[in-house]
């Protein structure tokens, strides 16, 4: 039994001792029908999330003293919703009721169905005599009804102690029907001490229990700028790393550590991104499993199918790192989404008729070659560490024919575009599709545009055609006809009130694989 499995099978045994499940509280406990709060409950804002065609989620938490376990009584808590097609909530379509769970933190899932498709909402909660912020959210367009635009964003890694949340402020400000998070919401590090010199700083020291993640996204969610890009438009959340550990894989903690502490930490984390994402029921997790991986149909536009990259991948090859491949790393039997997740995305693909086959996801899914010259050096922990599970994929799409895929990705903290080949070692191999790879919010600092090093991996990887090392997020604009991304950045994140310019904007056509560069800076090529 190699390490993989002997963690899988400890850790199965493990969880089970620890009951760490939260499914027993959706049954709920002992109810406050007159709540009376010490503060406005409702500090970490609204949001909304997985929008289909008739249906949304909306979210809230109440939090009276946020940073310290919420300030909640042990308690469910009444908590009414409302939902108009006017901010004014003069036409309210649907309304009822729910509670805060206390098994929970107090936050509140309500899934509102009857809705009209392609349609604006706006929504508010009441808890006792308060009342929150108005949000607004926007369901998809009727499945197979034919649909001329899609504009959506996406982000990812937002270390709160690097950067301010400006880019959200701006993203709030943009005409958007969606947003996607690709994962990095939350980092569990303890980040700059007090007396380091910082933008910002973390709540306490790395996080671990099922209060500290609370509390850490307590910290997150009181950001003003995220909270208004939450307000603005649904968002579909994914996970990635740092909501749990750096570079975990699936059940194997980043580093050798007793497979016990990894396992409550990671039902911890689990339960916290549920507590505080507008996720469906369908994902509230059970001990350190939780269902990410979903499917969302955009009109006769897209097929969208969100990836679950690190919670069923095998272990990092050759110790993890940048590494060159090694029988280990090319094995056929290793997987970043495990066989079941990826016979789900082979069956999506290959049902899907929309015009663009979507698929949002966490790490760098091209070849991304880091050594000039002879040779060969992988990241480990991207899908190049994983070779064997992309060429199935890339086969099964030439196969089909497919030359509309388009892979969206954060993780690495700045801005890449690249041709997405049936086979990266053959320049005249085909285009299937392209891949955007979005910067961060903030991680990273203010960043750069490119220095030579950069240069030089994009002459040795000719199917990469952008790079850019500042921060902000992409905008996607899909039609029938077309799809482009617009690199949106800030100049700076380590001080507030940055402005937000495009960097460049890329075109792929239907019909005509490959990328076109139609905007640079401030120059229209």
């Amino acid at each position: 039994m190699d390490r993989r499995d002997f963690l899988r099978s400890t850790g199965k045994i493990a969880l089970a001792s620890l009951g760490l499940t939260i499914a027993a509280s959706m049954k709920g406990g002992p109810v406050d029908a007159a709540p009376k709060f010490t503060a406005y409950p409702f500090t970490l804002g609204v949001a909304s999330g997985d929008p289909w065609p008739d249906s949304v989620v909306l979210w809230t938490r109440l939090a009276p003293d946020p940073l310290n376990g919420g300030g909640m009584s042990g308690k469910d808590v009444p908590v009414k919703w409302e939902v108009a097609r006017d901010d004014k909530f003069r036409k309210v379509v649907r309304e009822g009721a729910g509670f805060a769970r206390a098994q929970l933190g107090h936050s509140v899932h309500v899934e509102v169905d009857g809705l009209e498709p392609n349609r604006v909402y706006y929504y508010r909660f009441k808890a006792g005599k308060e009342v929150s912020p108005t949000g607004r959210t926007k369901t998809l367009p009727a499945y197979g009804s034919q649909v001329s635009k899609m504009t959506f964003a996406i982000a990812s890694c937002q270390n709160y102690p690097q950067g301010y949340y400006t880019a959200y402020r701006h993203m709030a400000a943009e005409e958007l029907d969606l947003v996607f998070h690709l994962g990095d919401y939350i980092y569990e590090g303890p980040g700059p001490a007090p007396t380091t010199p910082s933008p910002r700083y973390h709540n306490g020291p790395e996080i671990f229990t099922l209060e500290d993640y609370r509390n850490r996204y307590a910290l997150y969610k009181s950001d003003s700028d995220l909270q208004a890009a939450h307000a603005k438009f649904p968002w579909v959340v994914s996970m990635d790393d740092h909501e749990i550990e750096n570079n975990h894989a699936g059940l194997i903690p980043e580093k050798n550590q007793p497979i016990e502490p990894f396992l409550a930490r990671k039902a911890a984390a689990f339960q916290a991104y549920y507590e505080n994402m507008p996720l469906r029921s369908s994902s509230l997790p059970s001990g350190f499993t939780m269902q990410l991986y979903r499917q969302f149909q955009y009109g006769d536009l897209a097929n969208v199918q969100v990836l679950d990259t690190r919670q069923f991948r095998d272990d990092q090859a050759s110790g993890d790192g940048r590494k060159p491949p090694t029988p280990e790393s090319d094995s056929a039997d290793r997987s970043i989404m495990g066989e079941e997740q990826e016979q789900w995305l082979l069956s999506g693909l290959n049902q899907s008729q929309a015009h663009w086959n979507i698929i949002p996801q966490q790490v760098f899914f091209c070849e991304r070659d880091f050594l000039i010259g002879t040779g060969d050096e992988f990241s480990m922990d991207a899908w190049d560490g994983y070779p064997a599970n992309r060429d199935r994929i890339l086969s099964f799409a030439k196969q089909k024919g497919l030359s509309n895929l388009v892979v969206l990705t954060g993780d690495v903290h700045s801005n890449w575009a690249s041709e997405i080949k049936a086979d990266f070692n053959n320049p005249d191999s085909e285009i299937l599709g392209a891949e955007f790879v979005g910067t961060s919010i903030t991680s990273g600092g203010d960043g750069y545009d490119i220095t030579d090093a950069q240069q030089n991996i994009l002459a040795e990887n000719p199917h990469i055609k952008f790079y850019n090392n500042q921060r902000g997020y992409v905008v996607c604009t899909a039609t029938p006809e077309s799809f482009q991304a617009d690199y949106r950045i800030v100049p700076y994140v380590t001080r507030p009130g940055a402005p937000i310019v495009t960097r460049a904007s890329f075109l792929m056509e239907k019909g005509k694989p490959g990328l076109q560069k139609i905007y640079d800076g401030a120059v229209t090529v």
